[in-house]
């Protein structure tokens, strides 16, 4: 029995869906089906949005505040984008799309092995693959939503924000009929990282191919990223996976999620137990399965890769390390011109998840 067109799990989802799930989420798939393992989720398709719209019976009003409003007309721009945003908030969703996606999140929890798992919610518009649009920052994300009646707002706050003053006045000036705009949602799970860091298709001291190099250090990896924490160093052989270097570090303070607050999770810096100081970030096994990772990256897209990664603290073992972003090497790729005349296309892979250190639960553009 093929699978409900309500939802779709990213790693289940056919090209000849990619339609009814939205730019993200399409690319969220095609990474999932690369084999490059990014943190699970779902795709609530355009369908759930196109019963709604339907139901409510309020898109020729909506269609009628805002079309044509002049967009140099601050006072009117706002009131009218304010009102259809209003009315987008009070569609009702179909009891079977609301129950399937319901059970969604239930299996996105049992799969994540936490009750009422945090997740991102984010816009993903039909309209963002058109190659004539530009809609980036149009839309909205809302980060570290716990509770699927949470989940349920913030995907009705999703299709709203069609409706922002910016995308009104964009798809005014540039002709799009705001009656034919369809919105998709993508769930995916937050990662609350043991150990993060960075990793090297190449060693960055010298530009050796052969082995891959790895930075590691406990919790978040903005320490890594930003200087912050002397990170541990691995080295692995591309050919015989061995561990040919390995540098622990005294590691004394991390970037931790702490309990939430009236404003939802934090990450913070915390001092770290002597205990921990000078252990190692990460097992040999999960040495060699970031270094495969990078490796598969690599050869998915053809160039050395520079990628954040994490060991998702919520997922099982084996199944724990995912992929925060993925970029080309520039510095020694470029010196060796390794890279080749598509380089510049070769984009981040994973836009839509966003540095954690920033994420907070409370609406951010995309």
């Amino acid at each position: 029995m093929p699978e409900p067109l309500t939802a779709l799990r990213f790693d289940t989802i056919r090209p000849e869906q990619h339609p009814i799930v939205g730019g993200k989420c399409a690319s969220l798939a095609t990474m999932s089906q690369a084999g490059l393992p990014v943190p699970p989720g779902f795709a609530v398709t355009t369908r759930v949005f196109a019963d709604a719209r339907q139901g409510s019976g309020l898109m020729p009003r909506i269609t009628d505040l805002v079309t044509g409003v002049d967009g140099s007309d601050h006072a009117a721009l706002k009131n009218a984008a304010s009102e259809a945003r209003a009315l987008v908030l009070g569609w009702p969703m179909r009891e079977d799309h609301e129950n399937r996606l319901r059970q969604m999140y239930a299996d996105l929890c049992s799969i994540s092995g936490v009750e009422n798992v945090p997740v991102a919610v984010r816009s993903s518009a039909t309209v963002e693959d058109s190659p004539d649009a530009s809609f980036a920052g149009e839309h909205d994300t809302y980060l570290w939503v716990c509770g699927i009646d949470d989940v349920l707002e913030k995907i009705r706050a999703c299709w709203a924000s069609l409706f922002t003053e910016r995308a009104v006045s964009y798809r005014n000036e540039m002709g799009y009929d705001h009656h034919v705009v369809d919105m998709a949602v993508a769930v995916q799970k937050m990662v609350r990282p043991r150990s993060a860091g960075v990793a090297f298709t190449l060693d960055p001291t010298n530009g050796d191919r052969s082995g891959i190099c790895i930075d590691s250090a406990w919790g978040f990896g903005e320490g890594v990223v930003s200087g912050d924490v002397t990170p541990d160093n691995f080295l692995v052989d591309k050919v015989m996976w061995s561990i040919n270097r390995r540098t622990i570090s005294s590691k004394t303070h991390a970037h931790l999620l702490t309990e939430a607050d009236a404003d939802g999770p934090r990450v913070t810096r915390v001092p770290l137990p002597d205990d921990r100081v000078d252990a190692p970030s990460l097992t040999d096994e999960e040495i060699i399965a970031i270094a495969r990772l990078a490796r598969a990256a690599e050869k998915h897209y053809g160039c050395p890769q520079d990628i954040e990664w994490a060991i998702d603290d919520d997922l099982p073992p084996g199944a724990d390390v995912v992929l925060l972003q993925a970029r080309p090497e520039t510095v020694w790729s470029k010196k060796r011109h390794a890279i080749g005349a598509n380089a510049d296309s070769v984009a981040s892979i994973v836009d839509t998840l966003v540095n954690p250190l920033y994420a907070r639960a409370r609406r951010q553009p995309v």
